[in-house]
């Protein structure tokens, strides 16, 4: 019987070579772009499976990995992962989740929301692709001044305080609404659900999507925002109803939105132009969208990806996988 370790990466671009070199330290390691037929008919081989948001693991393949000791994931959300499933068959799920003092160093998501703030407030993309087609446009591209605005913030975890600390640097008011925490701070002023929605030039997200938190932004939440609002959602897509977002842009109810994150990331490229929200952004210049690039910095994942092949080694050595 083969009791050598083999760890399967199913999303092996740009890995660190450093992450990769503790891997290869106990265990064979594969590295393979599959498709999902592809994954169900190799999974039963390995007894890791790293994987980052490319993939949704679902109970077919977690049941076809009949050999599957743990699915790694550098991340913190799992909602790409059936946990429930992975844990009824005692497998271990290795994440960022709870790493609160190793997170405090990884602050990329945080320095994404800011940049679409800046970039939606300025109209920078769209004044470049102006440029970039010959004009010289100026007042097309008037913006708006961050000093002075009101920054509403939902969910004060590591990245919300982050968050709030930026604004306070660009000389905003910073108001924050979280059911979880008691805020005690000078700089921020915590506030109901409606009042921050209500109150602020900017909502941000920074929540987790859980069973109370999906579809929480819900068109009666949209437009009770103030006319001319920005909305900014760098935490899932699901958090938010994006036909209502795209009713409150059209009627310009909401002066813009800037979105990391889509309800359906794993949809085929070629699908991609017929998404509702695609459409529109490729018309209006009210709604920017990047591809889920929040984390995706050479620095972050380096350290996330490290991170978490020290947990995987961890992990097989408690577990006594590790051949002696």
């Amino acid at each position: 019987m083969d009791r050598q370790i083999h760890v399967l990466n199913i999303e092996p671009n740009g890995y660190s070579a450093e992450a990769k070199a503790i891997l290869e330290s106990f265990a064979i390691v594969d590295e393979k772009r599959l498709s999902k037929d592809e994954l169900l008919s190799e999974i039963h081989k390995y007894d890791v499976l790293i994987t980052r948001l490319g993939y949704y693991i679902d109970q077919t393949i977690i049941q076809n990995g009949s050999r599957l000791k743990a699915i790694a994931t550098a991340t913190t959300g799992l909602d790409h992962i059936d946990t429930t499933v992975a844990e009824s068959l005692g497998i271990k799920v290795i994440s960022l989740r709870g790493e609160t003092e190793f997170l405090e160093g990884i602050t990329s998501t945080a320095e994404h929301t800011f940049a679409l703030i800046l970039a939606l407030c300025r109209k920078i993309p769209f004044a470049f692709n102006s440029v970039c087609a010959g004009k010289w446009d100026r007042d097309t591209f008037k913006g708006t001044q961050l000093k002075g605005k009101t920054l509403g913030i939902m969910g004060f975890g590591r990245l919300g305080r982050m968050v709030a600390d930026y604004g306070i640097c660009f000389r905003m008011k910073v108001l924050v609404y979280d059911s979880q925490v008691n805020i005690s701070s000078t700089n921020v002023c915590q506030v109901s659900f409606d009042e921050l929605l209500g109150m602020s030039d900017i909502v941000t997200l920074h929540l987790p999507l859980n069973d109370g938190t999906k579809g929480l932004i819900g068109r009666k939440e949209i437009f009770s925002m103030k006319k001319g609002a920005f909305l900014i959602n760098t935490s899932r897509g699901k958090l938010i109803d994006e036909i209502a977002l795209l009713e409150a842009l059209e009627s310009e109810h909401l002066g813009g939105a800037a979105v990391d994150v889509v309800s359906n990331e794993l949809m085929p490229d070629s699908k991609l132009s017929e998404q509702p929200h695609v459409r529109y952004a490729q018309k209006h210049s009210n709604l920017i969208i990047t591809p889920h690039i929040g984390g995706a910095t050479w620095e972050s994942m380096k350290d996330t990806e490290v991170f978490i092949a020290k947990k995987i080694k961890n992990f097989a050595m408690e577990k006594a996988m590790m051949k002696t």
